[in-house]
């Protein structure tokens, strides 16, 4: 499996991009739109922000857990399944599969945050 990230991802949080990179090649084949939802937006960055104004300090896996359901309407379970199963030939359940790939878009989010500054992770990440 490849090493590749998304622009803005550093690779601390989310270990492995390729189910997500897999997820939008097979969501463009489907429809385009499928595959857009799965990135980030403006809006989430406000989101993450808007989360974080309410509470100062915030473990990361409540971050993590927080951000995932504000992700997961914008997760196809079906192109999930698909990606995660060509990606590490295992079966997904359709709702696993979903929240598999929101959780990766959820430390995307944080990634490319911390990257632009807007946020400050605390402690060791690995």
């Amino acid at each position: 499996m490849g090493r590749r990230k998304p622009l803005l991802a550093s690779g601390d949080i989310v270990g492995d991009y390729e189910p997500l990179f897999k997820y939008w090649e097979l969501a463009k084949s489907i429809d385009k739109s499928i595959a857009e939802n799965a990135t980030l937006k403006n809006e989430d960055f406000d989101y993450l922000l808007e989360v974080l104004s309410k509470r100062r300090i915030i473990s990361l896996i409540e971050l993590l857990n927080e951000l995932e359901e504000y992700m997961l309407g914008r997760v196809d379970a079906e192109v999930a399944a698909k990606a995660l199963k060509e990606v590490y030939n295992v079966e997904y359940g359709l709702e696993d599969a979903r929240r598999r790939i929101a959780r990766i878009l959820a430390g995307w989010l944080i990634e490319a945050s911390s990257i632009w500054g807007d946020i400050r992770l605390k402690g060791p990440l690995h």
